[in-house]
């Protein structure tokens, strides 16, 4: 359960709040991955604090109308592309009081504020920009359509707005490829647990990927650059696990590159069978074209294991390079780099070294903290003026302070004189805060309030809008050697 000290905490603000949430998928579809697994986790706790959460989706094969799952009411109706329609009939006859929208948007929105009063609020969760993959899925009309209902459709619809974005990168791609020009919060992914010991690693250099096996994953990439690293590790071996349309050609293809005795396809299996091949895995890889965040690689660190990967939008984000990963930046190194990375992970001391790093990374992301940044977007978004004091900032800025804690200062009040957006970290005698939409002059002014005159004050980078004010562990250096972002 969650623990809550202070009635302005952003999560107390929501007991009783009618929520409903689109999204066209949920955990329990035979397609769900880690969008659907985001949205899960932060909606179950908002029922544990009270709130009131329905959830709009498709139907997927064998899934019954109705069910509810961890307290939250979950409705189907409508296919991959009918869910959208359906979902309008479903927001214009509801009846009762909605408090708020969370409209996420996997490529195209709901539209959701064509669909409800002027005054509910809805917030936008966007986990990375599709432009690119529209192609890989429809053909020309099809595809230039859904450019069109991202890029323009979703500027002229909702506006000013506010969204959630998962990653810094997310929010970049966001501005500069699709021109949102309303607020865009960061609201990371959180971690179910992080081990406490790292299990034993298997004898012989082993890589496990755990990933869907669907085109804009590039699994088929993969395989082709695995051919390099087996050349030169004979004794490799690659666990695949997860399932998807691509599982047959991707098969065939393992056999003519001649790893058939290399990789194996697991497909789909059960947590628990997951979490054993992944924990003793030497390392895990992606060669995604293109991700919000990367949570199967935040899961893999927490078991320790580090993630060898493209240098691409959201990727980039979730491995520390040179700490908890190795990032390239073209496919054709991916298989040099490989040999490399398994070489320096045969030294035990260094393979220790690395472990630890990739278990600290983890453990700066929960469910919890997830579940209230994006509850503080929510309230934001119900009361703009909210928070006392005016700040003229782009909502991307943010400030980081940290003071040495008055006699006085009571983190749990603190939430009183802060935005909905802001966090407050204590630890002992000091304190740290992370002010959202805020420049130095205005974060002034939002400690005095808090009777702060002398605080340390810098820009927040973006580890610090990942991470939130609790500061990067000493052992995650931010300069990373040659070619890092």
């Amino acid at each position: 359960m969650i623990k809550i000290e202070s009635p302005f905490h952003p999560l107390a603000q929501l007991e009783g709040a009618r929520i409903v949430v689109l999204n066209w998928r949920d955990i329990q579809h035979p397609q769900a991955g880690g969008a659907e697994q985001y949205m899960h986790q932060i909606a179950r706790r908002w029922v544990e604090v009270g709130a009131q959460v329905g959830w709009l989706t498709s139907r997927g094969p064998g899934q019954t109308h109705r069910g509810v799952i961890d307290g939250i009411e979950i409705v189907r109706a409508g296919g991959a592309l009918g869910i959208y329609p359906r979902t309008a009939l479903a927001l214009l006859r509801r009846y009762g009081r909605i408090d708020y929208v969370v409209d996420c948007q996997n490529g195209i929105p709901f539209f959701s504020p064509l669909f409800v009063e002027r005054d509910v609020p809805v917030v936008q969760v966007v986990h990375h920009v599709h432009q690119d993959q529209f192609a890989l899925r429809f053909g020309p009309v099809l595809s230039a359509v859904g450019r069109f209902l991202e890029s323009r459709g979703t500027r002229a619809v909702y506006k000013d707005r506010p969204t959630a974005a998962v990653s810094p990168s997310t929010r970049q791609e966001l501005r500069r490829r699709l021109g949102f020009r309303g607020p865009i919060h960061i609201v990371p992914n959180g971690n179910t647990a992080t081990p406490d010991v790292r299990s034993p690693r298997d004898p012989e250099p082993t890589i496990t990927v755990v990933s869907r096996l669907v085109p804009h994953k590039r699994v088929d990439v993969l395989l082709a650059q695995l051919a390099v690293a087996a050349a030169a590790e004979p004794k490799l071996r690659v666990d695949i696990v997860g399932d998807g349309p691509e599982r047959m050609r991707l098969t065939a293809l393992a056999a003519e590159l001649g790893l058939g005795d290399v990789v194996t396809f697991h497909g789909f299996q059960p947590d628990e069978i997951r979490d054993e091949l992944l924990r003793r895995a030497w390392l895990t890889m992606s060669t995604s074209h293109h991700e919000g965040w990367g949570l199967s690689i935040i899961e893999a660190a927490a078991y320790g294991v580090p993630t060898l990967a493209l240098r691409v939008p959201g990727v980039r984000d979730s491995v520390v390079n040179g700490s908890t990963g190795w990032l390239v930046d073209e496919v054709g190194q991916f298989g040099t780099a490989a040999i490399l990375a398994l070489r320096e992970l045969a030294d035990e001391d260094r393979a220790r070294e690395i472990t630890e790093a990739c278990q600290v990374w983890a453990r700066c992301f929960t469910w919890d903290r997830s579940a209230s940044l994006l509850a503080g977007v929510l309230l934001a978004a119900g009361k703009p003026e909210i928070g006392p004091g005016d700040r003229s900032a782009r909502s991307d800025m943010g400030i980081i302070a940290e003071f040495d804690r008055p006699r006085d200062f009571a983190g749990a009040l603190a939430y009183a004189a802060l935005r909905p957006t802001d966090q407050v970290e204590v630890h002992g005698d000091r304190v740290g805060l992370l002010l959202t939409g805020c420049d130095e002059v205005d974060a002034a002014a939002a400690l005095k309030r808090l009777g702060v005159t002398d605080a340390d004050i810098r820009l927040a980078d973006r580890y610090d809008l990942l991470v939130g004010p609790a500061r990067l562990p000493n052992l995650l250096n931010r300069v990373h050697g040659p070619g890092a972002v």
